[in-house]
């Protein structure tokens, strides 16, 4: 067994994303989840994309998290193309708070488990679950709605990962 804490952990900043009210043309409109709590609520969500970054090393694997048509578990994928929108293969599934690696059996083109980014998430989920945001990890929202995958285009929308009418479901 390995110890995966290394995987993550360069930068160290916040964003105050309730300085400006109003999106600025070019502004970053990504959202940083810096509670345990606050990151489970929006993994869970059912349509969620983050972005988990490393302080130690500045690694960083993007996944998408969509919750499944009985609602009774999630599904995660890893982007692994230049395409945000279609690029993601399949990593494993989320039940009952347990992250499940991999299929029963693996097809081809599916994550290794022994990938960087396999052990990441499953190091970052068990720490969440836990109650635990690790310091060395940031986890960051890619502006859209972790419900719905609308974008988000108020600050404040932003900073919550979830849109107006969205947040009051959650």
């Amino acid at each position: 067994m390995c110890n995966n804490s290394d995987i993550f952990a360069g930068l160290d900043h916040d964003i105050n994303l309730d300085a400006d009210p109003a999106p600025v043309k070019g502004a970053d409109m990504r959202g940083q989840l810096t509670t345990a709590p606050d990151a489970l609520k929006f993994l869970r969500a059912g349509n969620a994309t983050v972005t988990l970054a490393s302080k130690k090393t500045g690694a960083r694997f993007t996944y998408r998290i969509s919750v499944s048509d009985d609602g009774l578990c999630h599904f995660v994928g890893l982007l692994v193309g230049q395409n945000n929108e279609s690029d993601y293969k399949y990593l494993g599934r989320i039940s009952r708070d347990i992250f499940w690696l991999g299929r029963k059996v693996p097809r081809p083109g599916d994550v290794s488990r022994d990938a960087p980014s396999a052990k990441a998430f499953d190091w970052a989920w068990r720490a969440l679950v836990r109650g635990t945001l690790p310091e060395q990890l940031e986890i960051w929202t890619e502006g859209r709605c972790g419900r719905c995958g609308r974008k988000l285009t108020v600050p404040t929308s932003v900073h919550q990962g979830f849109g107006p009418e969205c947040i009051t479901r959650i």
